[in-house]
């Protein structure tokens, strides 16, 4: 899309971020749906060929033309696909169908003098052709573009969680002073999620599953023509030769629950890095992190002095489009009236926009966290002023000591105080302790309270 073009997009994805989501135009526009559908046909026939019922046959010079007209899919043919469904073609009246284009399309390509022409799309149904297309070309998105760039997502966590694995920063639960935890442990949290999340993901691409059914899932067609072929075996070797799991029972339509399954989990991995812009967003605003300026970036129309985490803000808002889209696609693609109905093929159709805020989202938190530097003054600056927090630590050792109102007498020194390191060591004074135990507890600080935080980021990613 030129320049121009983009400033009339209805859809910023096709617009302002067309730049951002060119990657899956090869997966999710409709000349790929094209190509994935001439795929399965081109594919199907040569399957039929090979079937020693049919009188058909291909040699492997027709086969290798034939397989070129997806390997070499062209935006010429895509518009000549376009022009068949809408205003016809040579011999062929226009179609009003886009499956029945592509039909005409491969017939039309066919090697002169080849009578195959009857046999593509031969006993099939559309939603034979389009259930296997929009499934390969969801499992290619996955694996070349979201997992990637969700990978690399989690290294630059890793690596940050590793740089900083022992910077101790004040942990807030309930937006409230906490017990210490390291910055890097806190992104190696991340990088955890992330990973199972990607897990998730890859497994379901994984189980995506495809029919061959025809009409109603009953091979009809199929077996009027040729009783004696086992088709629900030459349709689970067609369907697993391209890469899919094998649907043996179905009405017209290939039951979507694998569909709602992947984009489950793609909603899953969404999660995890709204929650990470989350508090991204609040470590920037407390001034935990810094960011790098971008040169001649304007950061407020009129206050000159902000640089905003908006990369980060970005992130939440896609992922959140994102994921309201996913969860509708998830809910609706799984029902279907009787034995078919057209509204999810509508549906579908959106399934490519929703994957498009999904990148977006991943591409804007990786550039925020790319921008952002931990500021180690103001982190431990912060953590010495709020010495409350080792009372858990007091408290804990006291319990240890057998001293019954351990919890109490911390309490009473700290809740709802502001209390300094002094104060401790004045109750510290005051106890009935071995003075061992009363060392152990002088030794206490904020910034020593951190457990094994620094380890965890090496032996749990």
């Amino acid at each position: 899309m030129t320049d121009t073009n983009a400033l009339y997009a209805v859809s910023p994805i096709d617009g302002r971020y067309a730049g951002r989501t060119e990657r899956l135009s090869p997966y999710a526009s409709e000349a790929a749906l094209m190509r994935a559908r001439v795929r399965v046909e081109v594919e199907y026939l040569i399957a039929l060929a090979e079937l020693e019922a049919t009188p058909l046959a291909l040699s492997l010079e027709e086969r290798e033309h034939l397989r070129g007209l997806y390997k070499h899919f062209a935006e010429e043919d895509a518009r000549l696909i376009k022009t068949l469904e809408t205003d016809g073609y040579g011999e062929f009246e226009a179609t009003n169908h886009d499956v029945k284009a592509v039909e005409y399309f491969v017939r039309h390509r066919l090697p002169e003098g080849s009578d195959a022409g009857p046999w593509i799309h031969f006993g099939l149904t559309s939603e034979d052709v389009n259930n296997l297309a929009h499934r390969l070309l969801l499992a290619e998105a996955v694996d070349e573009v979201l997992l990637p760039t969700l990978y690399d997502v989690r290294e630059t966590l890793t690596g940050m969680a590793r740089e900083h694995r022992d910077l101790p920063m004040l942990a807030r639960t309930h937006g409230q002073p906490a017990t210490p935890t390291t910055f890097g442990k806190e992104l190696a949290v991340y990088a955890a999620r992330l990973g199972r999340a990607t897990g998730r993901i890859r497994d379901a691409a994984d189980d995506l599953a495809g029919k061959l059914g025809g009409a109603s899932g009953t091979y009809a067609a199929h077996v009027a023509a040729y009783p004696d072929v086992d088709w629900p075996a030459f349709a689970e070797e067609f369907v697993t030769g391209l890469g899919l799991e094998f649907t043996p029972l179905t009405t017209q339509v290939n039951p979507c629950d694998d569909l709602a399954a992947l984009f489950d989990a793609v909603r899953g991995a969404n999660d995890v890095l709204l929650d990470l812009d989350l508090d991204m967003w609040l470590y920037v605003s407390d001034r935990y992190l810094g960011q790098e300026a971008v040169a001649g970036e304007t950061g407020s129309s009129t206050m000159p002095h902000k640089v905003n985490p908006i990369d980060f803000e970005n992130s939440e808002g896609n992922l959140s489009k994102a994921n309201a889209d996913l969860t509708f696609l998830a809910d609706y693609v799984t029902t279907s009236r009787l034995q078919r109905d057209l509204s999810d093929s509508t549906v579908k159709r959106n399934m490519g926009a929703a994957l498009a805020h999904c990148l977006i989202g991943y591409e804007k938190a990786a550039a925020g966290l790319e921008k952002v530097v931990p500021n180690e003054q103001v982190i431990r600056e912060e953590l010495e002023d709020t010495p409350e927090i080792i009372g858990e630590a007091v408290q804990t050792i006291l319990r240890r000591e057998g001293q019954e109102d351990a919890y109490e007498r911390v309490k009473d020194l700290t809740r709802g105080r502001d209390v300094t390191l002094a104060d401790f060591q004045d109750l510290f004074d005051d106890l009935e302790v071995d003075e061992d135990v009363r060392t152990e507890l002088r030794e206490l600080t904020p910034a020593g309270y951190t457990g094994v935080a620094d380890d965890l980021v090496g032996t749990r990613q």
